[in-house]
C-alpha cells in the first residue's frame, strides 16, 4: 500500500512541477519576444529526444523502474509539445482573435484554425506510441499520453462551449488570442458527459489497481494512471466550482500575471488551450 501512495504523490508532484516549469519557461521567453520563444522550444528539444528514448527503453521493462521511466518519458514528450504550443511555434493556420458575433459554424472553424497543427502533431504522436507499444510488456507511456490527450480534448471542448472559470490571464502572448474563442457560461451540455467519462476511466484504473499483484510494476502503473486521470477529473470540476488553485503556480509566473482564477493543468494550459 505504501508504494501506491508513493506513486500517487509522485504523479501529483510531477503534475504540479511540470506545469510550473512550462509556465516559467514561456514567461521568461516573453521578455525577449518571438525569437526567445523559438529559442526556448529549440533548447528544450533534448527533452523530446530523451522522452522518445525513455519510451523505447521502457517497452520491454514491466518492472517498477520501467513503469516510472515510461510515465516520465511520456510526460517529457507531452511537455515539449505543450511548450511548443504555448510559445506559438506549433499552433494552427489561423492565429487570430475571433471577431464578435460570428455564426456558430464559423466560430468553430476559427477555433480549430488556432490549434490545428498542434492537435494534428499530438494525434500523430499518439498514433506512433500506439504503433510502437503494440504487444509491449509495458504500455504505461502510451496510456499516460492517451489520458493527457483525451483530457485535453474534453477540457478544450468545455472552455469552447462555456464554463464559469477560465484562466485566460495565464496565456502567454503568442496564444493570448485564444481567449477570444473561449466562452464563459454557468454550464454546458458536454460538461456532465466529460466528468462522467473521466470518473468512469478513474474507476477502471482503480479496479485494475486492486487486482494487480502487490508491489508489481502493474500495480504502480495503474496507481499512476488512476492518479493522473483523477487529477484531470479535478481540473474539470475546477472549471465550474468556486475554488482557486492559482497560488500553486504563482512561483512560475511574473508578478503582473498572478491574479484571480485557477491555474492551468496537464496542467490546464495543456488542456484548456
Amino acid at each position: 500500500m505504501g508504494s501506491i501512495w508513493i506513486a500517487g504523490l509522485f504523479v501529483l508532484f510531477t503534475w504540479w512541477f511540470s506545469t510550473g516549469a512550462i509556465l516559467f519557461l514561456v514567461s521568461r521567453a516573453e521578455r525577449g519576444g518571438r525569437q526567445a520563444y523559438l529559442n526556448a522550444v529549440v533548447l528544450a528539444l533534448p527533452l523530446l529526444f530523451l522522452g522518445g528514448w525513455g519510451v523505447h527503453a521502457s517497452l520491454a521493462d514491466p518492472t517498477v523502474a520501467g513503469v516510472y521511466l515510461a510515465f516520465l518519458s511520456a510526460l517529457a514528450i507531452w511537455g515539449w509539445f505543450e511548450l511548443a504550443f504555448l510559445a506559438g511555434v506549433i499552433t494552427g493556420p489561423l492565429p487570430k482573435p475571433c471577431p464578435p458575433g460570428v455564426p456558430p459554424g464559423e466560430r468553430f472553424l476559427r477555433a480549430w484554425g488556432t490549434i490545428a497543427y498542434s492537435e494534428m502533431a499530438l494525434v500523430a504522436c499518439l498514433a506512433l506510441l500506439l504503433l510502437v507499444s503494440r504487444g509491449a510488456e509495458n504500455q504505461i507511456a502510451l496510456w499516460t499520453f492517451a489520458v493527457l490527450f483525451f483530457a485535453r480534448i474534453t477540457a478544450k471542448l468545455n472552455v469552447y462551449l462555456g464554463v464559469p472559470n477560465i484562466n485566460d490571464h495565464f496565456l502567454p502572448e503568442p496564444v493570448r488570442h485564444l481567449s477570444t474563442h473561449f466562452r464563459k457560461a454557468p454550464m454546458n451540455p458536454f460538461f456532465p458527459v466529460s466528468v462522467s467519462l473521466l470518473t468512469f476511466a478513474t474507476a477502471c484504473w482503480v479496479e485494475r489497481l486492486i487486482d494487480a499483484p502487490a508491489g508489481s510494476g502493474a500495480e504502480i502503473g495503474f496507481a499512476i494512471l488512476a492518479t493522473l486521470t483523477a487529477l484531470a477529473l479535478l481540473e474539470h470540476w475546477l472549471m465550474v466550482l468556486p475554488l482557486r488553485d492559482a497560488a500553486l503556480w504563482t512561483w512560475a509566473l511574473p508578478s503582473h500575471k498572478s491574479g484571480e482564477g485557477r491555474a492551468p493543468a496537464s496542467a490546464n494550459a495543456r488542456r484548456q488551450t
